[in-house]
């Protein structure tokens, strides 16, 4: 049994990071002080002065852990990572920020591509955004392609004497598989792009321009008119940018709007001068939040995953810990020197109270989405209270559904959802291993076993427990739930989601195959419908992940002589089983590790022979 007020007297008067834990070992509060000692008391002093948020996590605090740092800096940055690992209920989280789209640049490869991505990853890439429109980042990907003709597969090596792809052939390749262009020539078009997407347009206009001028000086109107179209395309895009400043200067505009579990932060994005886009993120903060808290935590949270911080960083009041945070900023980017600041005067201020009016506007509509998302959110509670017997302030609800080809790799899917939102995070997938066949009954409790007991033995990525369980099924599928949960012990409401014949939700179903029509409550009616369609669609896609894969590696796995490592030298040289059916024998000897015995052998398993000369 942990005891807090013995361990309250270890703590070291050091610089570190805490974390506060509740009675199920989770994670709900991560800090970091300059004095362990000083500040992890504070929690358990008299509560006179602290803030609702404050006492409800420290009613919830069953132990504590602490990591000792050498410097503030140190436990600064241990801060964000754990806070990123763990996602603690009571600290302010940056919410859902793999919803967002961001442009993605692969600027470490030899010839760099543009892709959209909702992923940010460190492998050396460039990323832009995030965005809040899609279809936007779609068009800018598509209109850079067709300007600048840049590299769309993702194959990074080519074999000798490789013939180009339909792209080549219509234009919209530079034969790069080839070796029609160099890196060096090619890259200088890949800056051109990244150009543009750091919120300078200006070069590529005059780019444009100048492709035009030339074509309509050697009378090749057609030509022209194309690029005159691209001119065209590129201002609309950049119709967004409202405000010119004087200097050109790029930095970004940090203000808060709301509170508590309504915050949300508004970014700014200044570029070469111009103010180019504004960018609403929701922040989750249990209780009442301070300023320094919400903003503070969304500047380390955001740019510790954006590729490109700006040298300036305008908010609108000071920040306490501003000097700290410039200085991890500076260690997670290029070295660059970060300055956060109010400005107090000049065109930066002016732009400041424009971002402020903007904001006041903004939190006017914010309102008014917020009662009527809290609205919502009120009367799915109260219908889930019925269906539970409990009442309480949000309820974490689990649905389960198998996916499979005939009985082959067969799969288990598991959702969350946190009242209206899913909690992808939580998401799950199960390769189903003790079950033959068509046997959803059977891979059903497979899943539910393995599910629950991990959170039995303790496995914190199992530990929560849901609320209310939703089967995608009927009355069968509830029983199965139904068993495996008394079998461990657990008690958890558990109902079947029933579809009618156009495979829409239309009731719920009880063990006893007792059902509840769901037409006559629109909220619910939709909820459940909105719960099934994604644990089917999360189950499918592994299924067809898993069967895609096994598909391919079957093949070259039937060939005699042919094990994993020849099978993906194969596949990675190749990149398709038909390119490998069609390689002549000296072509497959080219791969890695294939003899002419093994060459030999994949063109007699796919029904092709050939002599000694290759003929």
């Amino acid at each position: 049994m942990f005891d807090i007020k013995e361990n309250l007297k270890k703590l070291p008067d050091t610089p570190g990071v805490y974390m506060h834990k509740d009675k199920l070992g989770q994670v709900i509060y991560v800090g970091k002080a300059i004095s362990l000692r000083n500040r992890v008391r504070q929690y358990f002093q008299a509560s006179a002065n602290h803030s609702p948020k404050v006492k409800a996590m420290v009613s919830h605090i069953a132990e504590f852990e602490y990591i000792t740092c050498q410097t503030e800096m140190e436990a600064l940055i241990l801060e964000c990572n754990l806070i990123k690992k763990y996602a603690p209920k009571y600290n302010v989280l940056l919410r859902d920020d793999k919803t967002y789209p961001y442009i993605k640049v692969t600027v470490q490869e030899e010839y760099p591509r543009v892709l959209k991505t909702r992923l940010i990853e460190k492998d050396g890439s460039k990323y832009f955004g995030p965005y809040s429109d899609a279809g936007a980042v779609n068009q800018i990907i598509d209109l850079l392609n067709k300007i600048f003709v840049l590299k769309r597969c993702s194959a990074k090596s080519f074999p000798p004497d490789f013939r180009p792809c339909l792209n080549f052939h219509i234009g919209e390749c530079r034969g790069i598989c080839a070796g029609y262009i160099s890196p060096q020539d090619y890259r200088k078009y890949v800056d051109r792009a990244l150009e543009f997407l750091g919120g300078r347009q200006k070069p590529l206009l005059d780019y444009l321009t100048d492709k035009m001028t030339l074509a309509a000086e050697e009378l090749n109107f057609e030509e022209a008119a194309v690029y005159r179209d691209y001119i065209t395309s590129v201002k609309s895009l950049g119709e967004v940018q409202r405000v010119t400043m004087v200097g050109g200067k790029d930095l970004d505009m940090v203000l808060p709007v709301g509170s508590g579990e309504n915050a949300s932060v508004v970014l700014f994005t200044v570029r070469a001068g111009k103010l180019s886009g504004r960018e609403t993120f929701n922040m989750s903060a249990e209780g009442e939040d301070d300023y320094d808290s919400l903003v503070g935590e969304f500047i380390k949270q955001y740019y510790s995953q954006w590729a490109v911080v700006p040298g300036e960083i305008i908010v609108p009041k000071p920040l306490k810990e501003a000097e700290l945070i410039e200085k991890y900023l500076e260690s997670q980017g290029e070295g660059r020197k970060v300055r956060i600041f109010v400005p107090q005067k000049g065109d930066k201020r002016a732009l400041l109270e424009l971002a402020k009016r903007d904001v006041v506007e903004m939190a006017k509509t914010l309102e008014i989405k917020v009662a009527t998302a809290r609205e919502k959110e009120e009367t799915l509670r109260a219908a889930l209270a019925k269906i539970t017997g409990r009442e309480q302030e949000s309820y974490r609800v689990e649905s389960y559904d198998i996916s499979n080809t005939n009985g082959v790799d067969t799969v288990g899917a598991m959702v969350v959802f946190r009242n209206l939102k899913p909690v992808r995070k939580d998401y799950r997938r199960f390769k189903i291993r003790t079950v033959e066949g068509p046997d959803d009954y059977g891979s059903l409790t497979e899943m539910l076993t393995r599910r629950f007991k991990r959170a039995l033995d303790g496995d914190p990525s199992f530990s929560t427990l849901p609320d209310l369980i939703l089967m995608d099924g009927g009355q069968g599928q509830v029983s199965v739930a139904e068993k495996v949960l008394r079998e461990l012990g657990i008690r958890l409401p558990v109902l079947g989601m029933a579809k009618d014949d156009s495979h829409r939700t239309r009731a719920l179903v009880d063990g006893q195959g007792n059902e509840s029509e769901l037409r006559d409550d629109p909220l619910l009616f939709k909820y459940c419908g909105t719960i099934q369609e994604e644990v089917h669609r999360f189950a499918i896609e592994y299924h067809r992940s898993l069967h895609n894969k096994n598909t391919i590696g079957s093949v070259l796995d039937n060939v005699r002589g042919i094990g994993p490592t020849k099978r993906n030298a194969l596949l990675s040289h190749f990149n398709s089983i038909e390119d490998i059916k069609k390689a002549s024998v000296e072509k497959l000897m080219e791969v890695d590790g294939i003899t002419e015995k093994n060459a030999r052998t994949i063109k007699e398993y796919f029904g092709q022979t050939e002599d000694k000369d290759g003929n």
